[in-house]
């Protein structure tokens, strides 16, 4: 039986020990009944595989003595280094996201707060956010047998997220788009190994906004006459263009 794999943060290695506590603590002593003497796999953000054995299960910390550490081959993200760059939607459609895009192999996400996003992120409060959307991918990307984490980031606006995009293709979806399908857009040329696409929250892009992707080297597009929620829009486009690149 292969041992159980896990993503860490390769901080908190040292001298040839891993101190795992938190969620991760819970999910491997509470939940998966690992105990002492028990063989693990631990993933890092660098794309290090750490080979382990449970040596101390403590009350709140699990302790795993590595024994051989080596650099994974191969990217299971595929061949496409997809950013989803998703203006933020309200409640708990963000980690519907976040959870479905790891699934689906994004390579990253850009957050960003939309002029018509409900939702609001407060300065005093990113740090705390950025915490909980990095631990939504960690787990999303253990619980599907990703090697990789996405990284998640957040810009104030828009325009610092066009600003910041430097990918091969950029494209937006937006509902005012009559013309630009995704199909004839691509038509005729190779998908690109970097491509980002901007999502708008509940209410849509303000027009502003969407000048401001355009001025940057943005595409406006469509997926078709049915106006998706942000969610699904989401979901589809990252689906299709996986599907395009030959990585599903």
């Amino acid at each position: 039986m292969s041992s159980r794999r896990f993503m860490i943060d390769s901080r908190c290695i040292s001298d040839g020990a891993a101190l795992l506590d938190g969620e991760l603590f819970r999910h491997m002593v509470r939940v998966l009944r690992l105990s002492t003497g028990d063989d693990v796999t631990l993933v890092d953000e660098a794309g290090c595989e750490h080979a382990g054995r449970i040596e101390q299960v403590a009350r709140e910390q699990v302790t795993v003595r590595i024994g051989r550490s080596s650099r994974m081959t191969g990217d299971d993200e595929g061949t496409l280094r997809l950013t989803l760059c998703q203006a933020l939607p309200k409640g708990e459609k963000i980690d519907l996201i976040l959870q479905k895009g790891t699934e689906l192999g994004v390579h990253d996400f850009w957050l960003f707060g939309g002029q018509r996003s409900v939702a609001r992120v407060h300065a005093d409060q990113i740090k705390s956010k950025l915490e909980r959307w990095n631990r939504i991918v960690s787990e999303s990307a253990r619980q599907c047998g990703r090697r990789t984490v996405p990284a998640v980031r957040w810009f104030p606006s828009a325009a610092a997220t066009a600003a910041a995009a430097d990918q091969e293709l950029r494209l937006i979806l937006w509902e005012d788009e009559r013309t630009n399908r995704l199909r004839d857009t691509l038509a005729g040329i190779p998908l690109p190994g970097s491509v980002i696409v901007a999502v708008g929250p509940e209410g849509g892009f303000d027009p502003a906004e969407t000048g401001q992707f355009v001025d940057h080297g943005f595409r406006s597009i469509t997926l078709g006459s049915r106006i998706l929620r942000t969610e699904t829009a989401t979901i589809a486009i990252s689906a299709i263009l996986q599907y395009i690149s030959c990585d599903i």
